[in-house]
């Protein structure tokens, strides 16, 4: 049967991040994507000039109209900027079974605020222990725990927050070589690549959390998926300068397997 995967994610105007990311990579990966949005965001590659949030029934119905239909293998969750958006969308996943991967969406690449300051606390409560895997990059692990601590004592603090698996992703490190830690227990899986020099990384949490849900629906495990995962995002970051969109932050190449 097809692989489906859902997102529950904000719409980027740009086509670079949130739900298209999310479908253009679950399409590059050979994965059917439904999607249920959560917020709209008036965004390029710039700046978010405006975010506006679906009404919470809208939202509820959205994922009610997927999940009663639609056999799907895995969930990946990105923006959802309010408490109250929060609560829906772990109320709606109540009864899915299948993996869960919680990318904490924060902060736009512009550096524009995607995520309301009393959320943060709903987000620990409701989803981090819902979720099969968290993806904080560093930024996101540190408002998490509240600490500016290393990348792998991050996900240990986030481990004992609630969470069953957690990706600290080391893209805002310093160096050339970039480390990823993956964290099931105390002792961290450790991804690394060498740092592409490019500015154009607009979407790279979200295409990295719905590569890795895209792999756990074709039925990889945990650590495979990650790592496949890993190796898809540095093929598309690789391959973003040739693209040639926008004039700010560009888009990683989600299809550079399939078109240049």
């Amino acid at each position: 049967m097809t692989a489906t995967a859902l997102t529950i994610a904000g719409s980027d105007s740009g086509g670079g991040a949130g739900i298209q990311a999310d479908l253009k990579t679950f399409s590059a990966l050979g994965v059917y994507g439904c999607s249920v949005i959560t917020a709209i965001t008036a965004q390029n590659t710039r700046a978010v000039t405006a975010v506006s949030p679906v009404a919470l029934d809208v939202v509820a119905a959205q994922i009610d109209a997927v999940l009663s239909d639609i056999r799907v293998d895995a969930v990946k969750i990105g923006m959802l900027f309010s408490p109250e958006l929060i609560e829906v969308v772990a109320k709606g996943l109540a009864g899915f079974g299948g993996p869960v991967v919680l990318d904490p969406v924060m902060v736009a690449k512009s550096g524009d605020a995607l995520l309301q300051d009393d959320a943060v606390e709903a987000l620990i409560e409701h989803l981090l222990p819902r979720a099969t895997l968290v993806t904080p990059n560093l930024p996101e692990a540190a408002r998490l725990t509240g600490a500016e601590v290393d990348a792998a004592e991050q996900g240990r603090r986030i481990l004992r927050l609630g969470a069953r698996a957690v990706l600290v992703k080391g893209g805002h490190a310093e160096g050339r070589i970039c480390t990823d830690f993956l964290l099931c227990e105390d002792t961290p899986v450790e991804l690394t690549s060498e740092r592409v020099e490019t500015g154009n990384t607009h979407g790279t949490g979200c295409t990295y959390s719905s590569a890795i849900a895209a792999f756990l629906a074709r039925g990889d495990g945990l650590e495979n998926a990650v790592r496949a995962a890993h190796s898809y995002l540095n093929g598309a970051i690789r391959a973003a300068d040739g693209l040639e969109i926008g004039g700010g932050h560009g888009p990683v190449h989600h299809f550079h397997a399939v078109w240049a």
